[in-house]
Parts: structure tokens; C-alpha cells; sequence
């Protein structure tokens, strides 16, 4: 009887530990499985920490507004301090193309009921003090996304389960799956065979790899991303900038103040950086840098503490793959790098999914993340 679980989670990050918590409190016996020593140690301890409903998708953007929700409530219902703060999202546009694209946006934002203005770039010189209004048109605000430490919820999580009775088995690796037809009996690993009713791929990186041993191909491909922290300095800026103009080898950038003081900040590769490889490089420092101080030369004399490479598990459309292939299997991969900000509203979505209790606004969302779609769709600003 103890290798019999009913629910058996595959990777404890960003979407597998809330999922475990949840589903636990629903009095369910779950076991995660992960190859890493702790959780957290693929992508989750990588994340930068923003927090953001400001998609283009009823999909994520409901999902995320849960998130928000659960992350600025934290404490008053856990008990925990994960440093959340809501200190928004912005989109400063110096295009006449980009001030378009943003306010057509905010059309379908509006329409889902996100909490979301244009400000002129006097109004956002009083949220981002100096910021370089030579072109500036104004920008975009959503003053309720906001940002929390990675690290301390995770934990948050991590503990919280444990006294919930989930099981983990760290440095064991999933090899197989022992089916019967579209029903996975059992999940062997290197280590051992587990029985199960349901079970769910929450392997970020690996996920594709998961799906394939129960006979699915789905397209997810890790890219790497690097990002930065400075040393912490009084705050004196507000909102996540985030600078959608396409500069050679970075396609967007972003940064903000943490909640500890800290300036965080991560680029996007242009052309994408595909597989996985977490070493750093010469060449992410001078570029973003360089971006940085540009949008924002305030940042001139702060001093970087370190750098660090992570992936975005990336799907063709920018939307993530979450729903039920077969008897048993729920994939919930294929987060596009917000596997952080998406994962405390999934793992109420997909506990929801294993007990079959999907509302009508489950449904909907589901639409978005339906592994079997045609992903011709694209993801703004994804």
C-alpha cells in the first residue's frame, strides 16, 4: 500500500508543488517525483519574481488574476512574508507602431475586466523617476500585477505541503510508464514502481520527454534566458518596465525594484537560444546593460551582484499546454517562462481537473492550453 498514491506529480517547481498542496488539501495522497536534490531547482529558483494578468488571452489572464490573488494574501492566510508587493507592470512605448499595438491591446484587456491605463510620459516620469522621455508616447500601467520572491514561496509551498502529507522522492528520475492502453498503471522509475490513479507532468524542461513516454508528442522546446541583480539600494521606482523594442541579439528587455531593493533584470535572445545550458555568458551583461541605461540611465552607478542562466520551456504560440491526454495523464507544461507567476491559479485549476470539478470558467481557460490545438495562434508580448 505505500507505493499506491492517488495523484503522482512529476516535477517540483513552479506548478508541481502548488498542485501538490492543493490537491492535498482535498485529501488526496501524492507523491511528486524529481530528479533534483530539492525543489524548486530547475527553473523556479531562476524566476525574477513578476507577477502579471496583463496577457492577451482569457486563458492566462484568468489564471494569473488567481495567482495575484493568492500571492497577495499570502501572509494574512498563511502566515508566510514573500516580499509581495504591487508595484504593476508597464509597457513604455516609443513607437508610434508600439503605442498602437498597446492601446488595440488594452481593448481586450479592458474587455476582461484587468485593471489597466495609459499614462501620458509626464504621469510615468512620476512612476519610473527619470526615465528617458526623448520619443517617449506614454505607456501602459497595471497597478495590481506586482511581484514576490520565488524563492520564499516556493518554500512557502514546499513546507505547506509537507505538513498537508505530500510525499517526495528527490534524485529519482522518471524512465517509463507501465500502461494499459491510454491508462497509466504504474510510473517506474530509477529507483523504484509506483501505483496511481492520475498523473500529472509537471516537468518543465523535461516535459516533452515525460509526455513522450506515455506516446504524446508535444511541442515544447526549452530556451535559455539570462538574467542579472544588482546590489540593493533605497527604492525609487515603481513599475516592471518592460521595453518591447527589438535591439541586435535581444528581442525585449525588463527590470524592476524588488522587494528588498534590488534592481532584477532579464532579456529576451533574438534569435532564440534553444536546449538547456545554464552557464552564463560574456555576452548578456554588455547588452542588457547597455538597454538598460538607454530606457533608464538613473541605473548608471548601481552595481550588478551576479548573473545567471535559466529556460523558457516554450511552446509555438506562447500558451501553455495543460489538460488531459488519455485515462489518467494531465500535462501541465510548456509554461513560456511563467511558470512562476501561473502557478499558484493552475494549481487550483488542475486539482479542480483531477477531481473533475472544472467550471465554466475552467472550461474556457482549458480552451486556451488544449494540448491537442493547432497552435497557430501567437501569445502577445508573450
Amino acid at each position: 500500500m505505500d507505493n499506491i498514491y492517488d495523484v503522482i506529480i512529476i516535477g517540483a517547481g513552479s506548478i508541481g508543488v502548488p498542485t501538490a498542496l492543493n490537491l492535498a488539501l482535498q485529501k488526496q495522497k501524492v507523491l511528486v517525483i524529481d530528479g533534483e536534490s530539492a525543489p524548486g531547482q530547475q527553473n523556479n529558483k531562476k524566476a525574477i519574481g513578476g507577477v502579471r494578468a496583463t496577457h492577451s488571452d482569457y486563458g492566462k489572464i484568468n489564471v494569473c488574476k488567481r495567482s495575484i490573488e493568492i500571492m497577495k494574501t499570502w501572509k494574512e492566510t498563511w502566515g508566510d512574508d514573500i516580499g509581495w508587493m504591487s508595484n504593476g507592470y508597464s509597457y513604455p512605448a516609443y513607437t508610434e507602431e508600439d503605442e498602437k499595438t498597446l492601446k488595440d491591446l488594452m481593448k481586450v484587456q479592458h474587455s476582461y475586466g484587468l485593471n489597466i491605463t495609459w499614462v501620458s510620459p509626464e504621469e510615468y516620469n512620476e512612476l519610473v523617476p527619470g526615465i528617458n522621455k526623448e520619443g517617449l508616447r506614454g505607456s501602459t500601467y497595471s497597478p495590481e500585477d506586482g511581484s514576490c520572491s520565488p524563492l520564499l514561496l516556493g518554500s512557502a509551498y514546499y513546507f505547506h505541503s509537507l505538513e498537508a502529507k505530500v510525499q517526495y522522492r528527490f534524485r529519482e528520475k522518471v524512465i517509463g510508464f507501465d500502461m494499459s492502453q491510454s491508462k497509466i498503471e504504474k510510473v517506474i522509475t530509477d529507483k523504484g514502481t509506483y501505483s496511481t490513479g492520475m498523473v500529472i507532468n509537471a516537468a518543465g524542461n523535461y516535459g516533452k520527454e515525460i509526455a513522450a513516454m506515455a506516446g504524446l508528442n508535444l511541442p515544447v522546446q526549452p530556451e535559455n534566458h539570462e538574467a542579472g541583480i544588482t546590489e540593493p539600494v533605497a527604492r525609487f521606482m515603481g513599475p516592471m518596465v518592460v521595453d518591447m523594442r527589438i535591439r541586435p541579439g535581444s528581442e525585449n528587455f525588463y527590470f524592476y525594484q524588488n522587494n528588498e531593493g534590488q534592481i532584477v533584470f532579464c532579456i529576451t535572445p533574438k534569435p532564440p537560444i534553444t536546449g538547456i545550458d545554464n552557464r552564463s555568458t560574456s555576452v548578456f551583461l554588455p547588452m542588457c546593460t547597455k538597454r538598460m541605461l538607454e530606457v533608464y540611465p538613473r541605473l548608471h552607478s548601481l552595481r550588478v551582484r551576479r548573473t545567471w542562466r535559466g529556460q523558457y520551456p516554450m511552446t509555438p504560440d506562447g500558451f501553455p499546454i495543460v489538460g488531459k491526454s488519455g485515462d489518467n495523464l494531465i500535462n501541465a507544461i510548456g509554461m513560456c517562462g511563467q511558470g512562476f507567476m501561473l502557478g499558484p491559479g493552475l494549481g487550483e485549476l488542475i486539482t479542480r481537473i483531477c477531481l473533475d470539478e472544472l467550471t465554466e470558467s475552467d472550461l474556457h481557460i482549458l480552451q486556451s492550453f488544449n494540448p491537442e490545438r493547432d497552435f497557430s495562434g501567437m501569445e502577445a508580448f508573450k
